[in-house]
C-alpha cells in the first residue's frame, strides 16, 4: 500500500460550540461549585493549554494543571488524587488512562476528538505498517490508543528531532505518522528521508502564507510564532517554531513587545499570564471574519466548558477505558520516549511537547 492510494476517510469537523453567557457572579458561582465538587471526589483538573481561559484558570485553582498533553498525563501520575478530569481531546485522555491505569479518568464530552486521530484510523494504519515491516514506525502524541499500540515509538513535538535523528543514526527506516507538515518539518530539519502518512490539523492547515506576509507588514517588529503542524509556507515565515510550551516560553522570554502567533488561540491565556506586557496577535487563517472554519481554534477543544464540566461531576458518565493489551502495548513506545528524554537529559517539559 503506497501513500498516494491511501483513502482517508472524511473528517467531519463539529461547528464550534455555543455555551450561554455567564455573568460574572453566575461563572464564579459555577467554578467554585465545580471545585466543590472535585475536593469531594478526590479529583484533580488537568486541562490543555488550547481549552477555554475558564477552564484553565479552574484547573490552576484547584490544585491542577494546564499544560501540553503529555505534561497533562505525567502530572496525573504524580497526584493522589483517584480521579483525573481531563479538559482537552479524547487522545489526551487515553495518554492519560494509558500511564494511569489505576485511576479513574474522565472527560467532559468523549466525543471531543481531533483530526489527526480522526485521519488516523487504527485499522488503516494498521494495514500501511504492515505494508512496510521493513520500517520503524514513529507516531506523533495526537493518536489513539490503538494507533500508539502499533507503533515502535511515540514522539511530541518537543522530541521528535532528537529522536528521528537518533533512530537514522541507527541505521533504522522511518514512517511517520499522523501529521504530514510536522513530518516534513522533521525531515527538512534532520535531513531524514521518511515514509509519511497525510494527516494534518484542521486548525494549522488554515494559516496562509500571504495572509501572513500581509500582517507581518503592518507589525514588522513583531517576532513570527509558528508551531511545526503547519504548513511548511507558513514555517518558512516564523522566527520560533516550536510546540505549545515552546511558543510560551518564547513570549515570556524574548524581547520582542508584538508577537504573531500561529496556533489555537487560547493559548494566549497562558503567554499573557507569563508576560503580561506583550501584544498578542492571532494570525490569519483562510476563513477570516463571517467564513471562518477554524479560525486558530480548534472545535473539539471548544466542546469543553465550565457548563458540560459542572454537569460531569454530577455523574458516572464519560470514562475513558482502554482494553488492557492495547494499553500495555501502547505504554512501551511511550515510556520509550520518556526513557529516552531521560538519558539525553532532555526536559520533557522545558522543551515541550504536543
Amino acid at each position: 500500500m503506497s501513500v498516494q492510494s491511501l483513502k482517508l476517510p472524511t473528517i467531519l469537523v463539529p461547528d464550534h460550540p455555543h455555551w450561554p453567557q455567564l455573568s460574572d457572579v453566575e461563572r464564579d458561582a459555577m467554578k467554585q461549585r465545580i471545585a466543590e465538587k472535585l475536593k469531594a471526589q478526590n479529583a484533580v483538573l488537568v486541562a490543555h493549554y488550547y481549552t477555554d481561559a475558564d477552564l484553565q484558570a479552574l484547573a490552576e485553582e484547584t490544585g491542577g494543571c494546564v499544560a501540553d498533553s503529555l505534561e497533562m498525563a505525567k502530572f496525573g501520575a504524580a497526584q493522589e488524587a483517584e480521579t483525573l478530569v481531563v479538559c482537552g481531546v479524547r487522545f489526551m485522555g487515553e495518554t492519560a488512562k494509558i500511564l494511569n491505569p489505576e485511576k479513574r479518568v474522565i472527560m467532559p464530552d468523549l466525543g471531543a476528538t481531533c483530526s489527526l486521530d480522526e485521519g488516523c484510523p487504527a485499522d488503516l494504519f494498521t494495514d500501511f505498517c504492515d505494508d512496510h515491516p521493513d520500517h520503524t514506525v514513529v507516531v506523533y502524541a495526537n493518536t489513539s490508543a490503538e494507533v500508539k499500540a502499533r507503533s515502535d515509538w511515540v514522539v511530541t513535538s518537543g522530541i521528535a528531532l532528537p529522536i528521528i535523528e537518533y533512530l537514522a543514526s541507527e541505521g533504522k527506516k522511518i514512517l511517520w505518522g499522523p501529521d504530514r507538515h510536522l513530518g516534513n518539518y522533521v525531515q527538512r530539519i534532520t535531513g531524514v528521508d521518511m515514509l509519511l502518512w497525510p494527516g494534518s490539523c484542521v486548525v494549522h492547515e488554515e494559516f496562509k502564507s500571504v495572509a501572513l506576509e500581509r500582517i507581518r507588514r503592518l507589525h514588522p517588529d513583531a517576532a513570527v510564532l509558528v508551531h511545526p503542524e503547519s504548513p511548511e509556507h507558513v514555517i518558512d515565515q516564523a522566527d520560533v517554531v516550536g510546540s505549545t510550551t515552546a511558543l510560551i516560553k518564547a513570549v515570556a522570554e524574548m524581547k520582542n513587545k508584538e508577537f504573531i502567533v500561529a496556533t489555537d488561540g487560547s493559548i494566549f491565556y497562558k503567554m499573557q499570564q507569563m508576560a503580561p506586557d506583550k501584544v498578542l496577535i492571532e494570525a490569519p487563517t483562510a476563513g477570516e471574519g463571517a467564513t471562518c472554519v477554524s479560525c486558530a481554534h480548534c472545535p473539539w477543544m471548544g466542546m469543553n466548558a465550565l457548563h458540560n464540566l459542572d454537569k460531569l461531576l454530577d455523574s458516572d458518565e464519560n470514562e475513558i477505558h482502554i482494553d488492557p493489551a492495547t494499553r500495555e502495548r501502547a505504554v512501551i513506545p511511550i515510556q520509550r520516549m520518556l526513557d529516552f528524554s531521560v538519558q539525553q537529559g532532555i526536559g520533557m517539559k522545558g522543551k515541550g511537547n504536543a
